[in-house]
């Protein structure tokens, strides 16, 4: 009773004390404080309001950034597949073109040089042949007959002499060398035109080539433009001979591999080194300080060679042998007491692996390595393939070919044309390459005796398309159809065709030339034609030249 009376008694004076009334000076700046406090209220929510707006714009720019880096995103992927998608096309077309380039390339090794049908080789015929008249069956044979059979009957005789005194003298040169140490001479070989029988300009020369090879131990290692090296293209067709130890790699050094004797140098390292060359290393006639054969030495050595054997054997003989001409090495002539003299060439190369192509140190009369790089290249000859070819598609053609007659017809009057206009860069080499292309695109029996004056027009046709195109391809080198009786080297069938034009293609010049002197060879063509025939009825005309071939 007492706690509780306490408890109400406290809560009474609670009660009073907490009164307002009883502290009126305390709470009388309560509405004065109001506003002041409403007002702090509202600002704080105004800056609530402003906080919230910056927030949602900060939360705005991220959802925008987000998007922007998921679409980018989107786009990289897009752009990857749609470049794989690219690749994939941009792969497919370079297949297509590759696939194409070689169909065009087939086509043009199988049917560039095919002239088709008759009525075909009129569509061929450029602005050259318009307004030429030219020369009938009967004014041909009889023009054959008189110019071309009538200076070419002592040929087989000059050939017979040349050859025998050539071997005569050959066999003296070995005999003069040191076997030990001297270049090893081969027999000689004829080529060109004096052996394919279509030589027609006098004077008459012989073209012989002559193989050598180095000394043992030593051995020649052939490179050339198409075995993988990498040679500019103003050097295709030309090749490097190194001289190397038998059984040493053509890309070392034989000092490396080999003790030499105290009187032998390396020819690589000749400068650094203490001792002196023998004269067995000179005779390996290298270019200075190098491995690689020297055109120019081998020429050298083999006019002094040459001059030494003829001393030998001279007192046999009732005539005089000299060296004919400077800027051809090896251009021999025969002079008789009775005024009369006789040209040949006696060129030294090496063959080139075990086949019948030889690299030539120098072209006698020829337009066809004028410029050679350096004396260390040398240009790879094809003429015994030429002559091996000729040969064997003349006995699948018919009795009295006019194959032989068309290359003598027109290396004639360009000859005529050369000495009335002075020389062009066209040359008999170019015709016969003509020829050669002729004869593999046409059948047989496109070439009997009576087809002369088509397949004449067929050739001048050819050259023309050729001289248009600046384009006149090697026979062998990139012919994939070269005959398997042959047995040419692969290796060359497979290169990229050799453009025998190419030369000309920068030097505007000489190209100029050669198309204004083929073009006035045509205009000229019958007045030459004519100063050699005479006029004979057509049938009796036609009975001379059946006989004639």
């Amino acid at each position: 009773m007492p706690v509780g009376l306490f408890r109400v008694c406290l809560l009474v004076i609670t009660a009073i004390v907490n009164h307002p009334l009883l502290f009126p000076k305390e709470n009388g700046t309560v509405p004065e404080n109001t506003e002041e406090i409403i007002q702090k209220m509202k600002e704080r929510e105004e800056s609530l309001r402003l906080e919230q707006l910056r927030l949602e714009r900060e939360i705005a720019d991220q959802e925008a950034t987000q998007k922007a880096l998921e679409k980018a995103a989107v786009v990289v992927e897009e752009s990857k597949e749609q470049k794989v998608r690219w690749d994939m096309w941009t792969a497919l077309s370079m297949v297509i073109f590759l696939l194409i380039e070689l169909w065009r390339q087939d086509f043009q090794e199988g049917n560039w040089q095919d002239t088709g049908g008759e009525e075909d080789d009129m569509a061929v015929l450029g602005k050259a042949f318009k307004g030429v008249a030219f020369p009938d069956k009967a004014v041909l044979a009889s023009f054959y007959e008189k110019r071309i059979l009538g200076t070419t009957a002592d040929m087989a005789r000059m050939r017979e002499m040349v050859e025998g005194f050539a071997d005569d003298l050959l066999e003296a040169l070995r005999s003069v060398c040191n076997r030990d140490a001297d270049m090893e001479v081969e027999d000689c070989m004829g080529v060109g035109s004096m052996y394919e029988n279509w030589r027609v300009r006098k004077p008459f020369v012989c073209d012989l080539i002559v193989p050598f090879a180095p000394p043992e131990p030593y051995c020649f290692c052939c490179q050339t433009w198409c075995s993988g090296d990498s040679f500019p293209p103003d050097e295709q067709g030309y090749g490097t001979i190194k001289v190397c130890r038998a059984g040493e790699d053509a890309t070392g050094c034989i000092c490396d591999k080999t003790k030499l004797g105290e009187d032998m140098l390396c020819l690589l390292h000749s400068q650094v080194s203490s001792t002196r060359p023998s004269s067995e290393m000179e005779d390996l006639l290298c270019f200075k300080n190098t491995q690689y054969l020297d055109a120019d030495q081998v020429m050298k050595w083999f006019q002094i060679a040459v001059t030494k054997a003829w001393n030998r054997i001279s007192h046999k003989y009732e005539f005089d042998l000299s060296f004919s001409l400077l800027d051809s090495p090896g251009a021999l002539k025969i002079k008789f007491k009775s005024g009369k003299s006789i040209a040949f060439n006696l060129t030294p190369v090496v063959q080139y692996e075990n086949s019948d192509v030889y690299f030539i140190s120098h072209f006698p009369r020829s337009s066809l390595a004028a410029d050679i790089p350096s004396s260390t290249h040398w240009f790879l000859t094809f003429a015994v393939y030429e002559r091996r070819f000729i040969q064997l598609v003349s006995k699948t053609l018919p009795a009295n070919a006019c194959h032989v007659s068309c290359l003598q017809i027109l290396s004639f009057l360009h000859g005529k044309q050369c000495s009335l206009t002075g020389p062009s860069g066209l040359t008999n080499y170019h015709l016969k390459t003509v020829l050669l292309h002729l004869l593999q695109a046409r059948p047989s029996q496109d070439w009997a005796p009576d087809k002369l004056e088509a397949r004449l027009q067929d050739m001048l046709k050819f050259l023309e398309k050729c001289l248009h195109e600046k384009k006149l391809y090697h026979f062998f080198i990139g012919n994939g159809k070269i005959p398997a009786e042959l047995g040419f080297p692969i290796i060359f069938q497979r290169a990229e065709p050799l453009n025998l034009f190419r030369p000309f293609v920068l030097r505007r010049d000489i190209y100029r030339k050669m198309v204004d002197t083929f073009h006035e060879m045509l205009r000229n063509m019958s007045a030459l034609i004519n100063e050699y025939t005479v006029h004979i009825p057509l049938a009796h005309a036609n009975g001379i030249r059946k006989e004639a071939l």
